[in-house]
């Protein structure tokens, strides 16, 4: 009976140093609410249309390297299919703009139209008003980062951490009011990538990828370009420096805005 006890408890110990010894699995879990391109393959392309001027292009092309990291995805470069003012959307696939859209208190908007769990297009608006010479927000870190963040958005991610003052995560989905760090908050991290496959592991019987999408004709008539047309504040304010808002059309067909904006 001794030594029967003798080698269970060897055993047991062995179980435990070798359970203790696995690395430890942080998992990702910043999905914005299941949102995503239907799709029939993977890995897929978004294409990202590219209406920003010259002092936004570095990072246009830095984000869209690294979105494409992700293994499962891509986010292609495509020719502008809208003028930078207005930012009209394209069906499909995701517009991203730049230009002085004036003194709206927001760095950056990203904007998903949705059916059901599905993202049919998207649109990114960086504002020049606040990234101009002499501001605080006119460099290269503060510019990747809204730039990221805000395509990220438009892929279904939602942000690891919304507390201006906690410490940097690392991650450009993470609101921060010191992008340089340390860490930098200017690209993703492995949390990012993980969500996302998590997010497109499964496929789906359709695809809105650079597909016309069927929508109610209110959700592309008009520019939804100011505060007071973005429906309900479901989380954040002007305040926190973190907003989301949800245009409710109905039968599940909605536009997301999510806003950085100024402090």
């Amino acid at each position: 009976m001794h030594r029967i006890s003798a080698r269970k408890f060897l055993i047991a110990t062995m179980v435990v140093f070798a359970v203790g010894a696995l690395p430890t699995i942080v998992l990702a879990n910043h999905s914005w609410n299941g949102y995503h391109w239907a799709r029939q393959s993977n890995p897929f392309t978004v294409k990202m249309g590219n209406n920003v001027s010259a002092n936004w292009q570095p990072m246009y092309t830095r984000a869209l390297s690294d979105w494409s990291a992700s293994g499962i995805l891509d986010t292609g470069a495509a020719a502008g299919g809208t003028r930078p003012k207005s930012c009209r959307p394209t069906s499909g696939r995701v517009e991203v703009c730049s230009a002085s859209y004036g003194n709206t208190g927001w760095l950056g908007v990203a904007q998903i139209w949705v059916s059901g769990k599905h993202i049919t297009q998207g649109t990114v608006k960086l504002n020049d008003y606040y990234f101009g010479q002499g501001s605080q927000y006119n460099t290269t870190s503060w510019r990747e980062l809204v730039t990221c963040q805000e395509i990220g958005h438009t892929l279904g991610l939602d942000h690891q951490d919304t507390n201006f003052d906690n410490k940097n995560l690392g991650t450009c989905m993470d609101y921060t009011s010191n992008p340089d760090g340390p860490p930098a908050n200017t690209d993703p991290d492995k949390h990012d990538y993980d969500e996302l496959v998590t997010i497109y592991t499964h496929l789906d019987s359709t695809t809105t990828v650079g597909q016309i999408a069927r929508m109610p004709g209110a959700m592309s008539n008009i520019d939804y370009a100011s505060p007071n047309q973005w429906g309900r504040l479901i989380s954040g304010s002007a305040k926190t420096g973190v907003a989301k808002y949800d245009l409710d059309f109905g039968n599940r067909n909605h536009i997301f805005t999510f806003v950085i904006w100024a402090r």
